[in-house]
């Protein structure tokens, strides 16, 4: 019997998330080391110091069950964003809230909106419960198409949208005025899953208080995360902002421990390192003029960004007489960079590479140049 065909069609049509390779893998794949791993948009700094010894701090009672309600974490939460506890979710890293958000509010027949070339969970999240998802052609550059989108989910009479801002991964960016805009002409009876994974990343000149909207826009879900800035990705904690009802239906679905009693600890001590988020922003922009003026050096097409990576445009042909973006990211593997290629996302020619070190840019950078000259 094929135990597949037990699933509803809508499981077994899926294409499960591909994460960026492990440096253990390419190790024991190729036998090499210096791995350097710019595939999944990590800290390149590491965890702050206060997360690091609230982790060793919080060790000793692992023993027990964590808090279910992360009872310090929303205090932590509630104090940094003047919101009710009651309007905070706490999730096993932000892909968890995305999914919350589709299974507490989606079912079979309905509809969801979200950008071309946006993160892949929102689509998996929406195919996972039975509901249909909408792709919006990203008209700006790669960027989100609000008008577009608000066209979509008016005439298909959708219940939720997800925007990504900035967007992963292209790196794309929507000022407040359009997402204002957008909130406003949108029907008050769908929800909008604003995902700010990268928020912290943010020039001061472009930032915005969109946990303030929520006095305006009960239909208004915000999710952030520990992964980036605060480079905890490995404990998996995330949040989302949201009017008392909508929160109360996400916990609702949402596992009782779904958040660690290390990363609890850890995210509560993260949240109070300011200056390590802002030695991790000014390392960032350091990084990004590195690899983008190294791209330009090169010749190569990049798309401006405003996350802790930049999708580039590969278009060479090989000697093996392939071409684009897939050949060259095994190429770079073979010379120990693990970058992203990111054709599930319809990109083929594109590959996606995180802001590291200056030592990791600097490798990547020279192994990028190596492999187009073998290419030319």
């Amino acid at each position: 019997m094929n135990y597949s065909e037990l699933a509803p069609s809508y499981i077994r049509s899926i294409a499960p998330y591909q994460p960026g390779k492990p440096i253990a893998e390419l190790e024991r794949e190729l036998g090499i080391s210096g791995i350097v791993k710019l595939a999944s948009n990590e800290n390149p700094l590491g965890s702050s110091p206060l997360a690091v010894a609230a982790m060793h701090a919080a060790i000793s009672d692992i023993a027990r069950y964590p808090d279910g309600n992360c009872f310090n974490l929303k205090h932590a939460l509630s104090e940094r964003y003047q919101v009710e506890r009651e309007c905070i979710v706490l999730g096993n890293g932000s892909n968890d809230l995305l999914e919350l958000a589709a299974r507490a509010f989606l079912a079979p027949g309905d509809k969801a909106v979200y950008s071309a070339h946006a993160f892949a969970v929102y689509a998996l999240a929406t195919q996972a419960v039975g509901a249909t998802g909408i792709s919006v052609p990203a008209t700006k550059g790669f960027g989100h198409d609000l008008s577009a989108m608000l066209q979509a989910a008016v005439q298909h009479k959708v219940k939720m949208v997800f925007i990504a801002n900035p967007n992963n991964p292209t790196g794309t960016f929507l000022d407040a005025t359009e997402l204002l805009d957008f909130l406003r002409a949108l029907p008050p009876q769908v929800l909008v899953v604003l995902d700010e994974a990268y928020n912290e990343y943010l020039p001061q000149n472009l930032r915005y208080d969109s946990v303030s909207w929520l006095r305006d826009f009960p239909n208004l879900i915000i999710s952030r995360t520990f992964s980036k800035a605060y480079g905890l990705a490995g404990l998996r904690v995330g949040y989302a902002l949201a009017n008392e009802l909508v929160a109360d239906m996400l916990n609702r679905v949402r596992q009782p421990f779904n958040v660690n009693s290390v990363a609890q600890a850890a995210a509560v001590a993260a949240l109070q390192d300011e200056d390590f988020v802002k030695k991790t922003c000014a390392l960032n922009q350091a990084g990004m003029e590195q690899i983008t003026q190294g791209l330009t050096r090169l010749g190569l097409e990049y798309i401006p960004s405003l996350g802790n990576f930049v999708c580039c445009r590969i278009v060479n042909s090989t000697r093996s007489g392939e071409k684009g973006a897939g050949q060259m990211y095994r190429r770079l593997l073979e010379l120990g960079v693990i970058v992203r290629p990111i054709a599930n996302y319809d990109m083929p020619d594109y590959l996606r590479v995180s802001i590291g070190l200056e030592s990791e840019n600097e490798k990547f950078l020279l192994a990028l140049a190596q492999a187009l000259g073998e290419a030319a």
